[in-house]
């Protein structure tokens, strides 16, 4: 049997298709990277949101195309839109031969001879339970991977429908994260990306505490150059945590703080624990205890309760703190949230025009953040070489993959993808940079 996979939406996606991929293999079935020529095209979908959802209807359909045209067999939709359609999936796109939920990615063999005889397949499971131990190959290049500590949230934030498609947070335990850790070490990774809904609450629900700190300080012992962190709630940043990130020489000074907005009625009505005044409390902090660090988050737009002076505030907000990696996404009613209900609603085209309205702004403050950076000497992670641009691109602890600007450089000695290498700034362009490989 020949199977392909599409991962779409988070890196936490990512890692599941990885492991559904990895069991494929060790059942001696094919995985291939393209999707003609598959007995089964496997799509892994995200449906967090409006944007998600027509993304992963888009990538259906375009397999579908490839089935009527004889060029695959079959469809089987896992992720995120399958649990959360669980009930209409098949009816609404009758292309689909079979699903999976969330909470049963380790079923994905026995799925795929399921819909390969044409027998029914649905693989649902509760999606509360223990965190599957998958085995997993990496999609991602060699040098750097994705480490999931946890899976689900139990934040509930009022415009988000993860817990109903995740579950509620449920650590991994640590011996297990860290066996998996040692193993992607030992294969050549050098820079460990450490992820999960939020993984400042790592160790509550197992431990009866936080113990994201006890976590990277073993995670620091092992053989990577580099941990970066993603997704730390801005309400359990701890003066261990922070003092654990500022003193592991390891660790990359970026961190993803998604903030959503920073008006106090929007906060409130979104759930969030904190307030404008602890943002920006928090902030001097970090920037005091750990020098240099770089901050990330995530904005929302258009959310009940943001009326013009909200917005205007947000918007005055990053031109004062000066977040060097901000995304802005407009807001989306999800049904099941509490959210959808309010009647403090903005219009979808306003909400849009305001995500492209911050946007703007933090394009300014990114601008000055590159231009401040002119002539320093960083050092950068090769990502290999790129024929378009004609030279070597890599990253910077200030940049991760995927989602910021990469640094283009020269050499004049020949540099492998996963070296490290000392690189001057020499100019900014769209944000991205280019450089030169120096000795300094």
């Amino acid at each position: 049997m020949n199977v392909s996979f599409v991962s779409l939406g988070c890196d936490k996606n990512r890692v599941n298709t990885e492991q559904m991929m990895a069991l494929c293999l060790q059942a001696g079935i094919t995985v291939q990277e393209d999707c003609p020529g598959s007995d089964v095209v496997v799509i892994n979908t995200c449906g967090f949101i409006d944007s998600a959802k027509s993304e992963a209807i888009d990538t259906i359909l375009s397999a579908a195309q490839l089935k009527d045209a004889g060029e695959i067999q079959k469809i089987l939709v896992t992720g995120c839109l399958s649990q959360r359609y669980q009930a209409d999936i098949l009816e609404e796109l009758p292309e689909i031969d079979g699903i999976m939920g969330t909470g049963c990615f380790g079923d994905i063999v026995p799925a795929l001879e399921q819909v390969m005889e044409g027998r029914e397949c649905r693989h649902f499971a509760d999606i509360n339970g223990p965190v599957e131990e998958l085995p997993r190959v990496l999609s991602t290049p060699r040098h750097y991977a994705y480490l999931r500590i946890a899976e689900g949230c139990s934040n509930r934030c009022a415009y988000c429908v993860i817990p109903s498609l995740r579950g509620n947070y449920r650590s991994r335990r640590m011996e297990e994260i860290l066996a998996e850790a040692r193993a992607l070490a030992e294969d050549g990774v050098r820079e460990c990306i450490v992820i999960a809904q939020d993984i400042t609450r790592y160790g509550v629900d197992l431990y009866g505490e936080r113990r994201l700190p006890q976590l990277l300080r073993e995670l620091c012992k092992l053989p990577f150059h580099w941990v970066r962190l993603h997704y730390l709630y801005p309400d359990n940043l701890s003066d261990e945590l922070i003092d654990t990130i500022a003193g592991e020489e390891k660790i990359c000074n970026y961190l993803d703080i998604p903030i959503q907005h920073c008006n106090d009625a929007v906060l409130k009505a979104m759930r969030r624990r904190e307030t404008k005044a602890g943002l920006e409390a928090l902030f001097a902090d970090l920037r005091r205890r750990i020098p240099g660090v770089v901050l990330r988050t995530s904005l929302i737009t258009g959310l009940p309760y943001e009326d013009e002076a909200a917005f205007e505030e947000l918007c005055s907000f990053l031109g004062e703190q000066k977040l060097q990696r901000v995304g802005a996404f407009a807001y989306s009613p999800e049904e099941g949230t509490p959210a959808a209900k309010m009647l403090n609603r903005v219009d979808t085209e306003e909400a849009q025009r305001r995500a492209e309205l911050v946007m703007e702004v933090q394009s300014q403050v990114m601008d000055q953040f590159n231009d401040s950076r002119m002539g320093d000497t960083v050092e950068v992670l090769c990502d290999g070489w790129d024929g378009q641009s004609m030279s070597y691109v890599g990253r910077s602890y200030a940049e991760s993959p995927g989602i910021d600007g990469n640094i283009y450089f020269t050499s004049d000695q020949p540099v492998e993808a996963g070296d490290f290498v000392r690189v001057r700034i020499t100019g900014a362009m769209d944000g991205e940079l280019t450089g030169e490989r120096t000795e300094e």
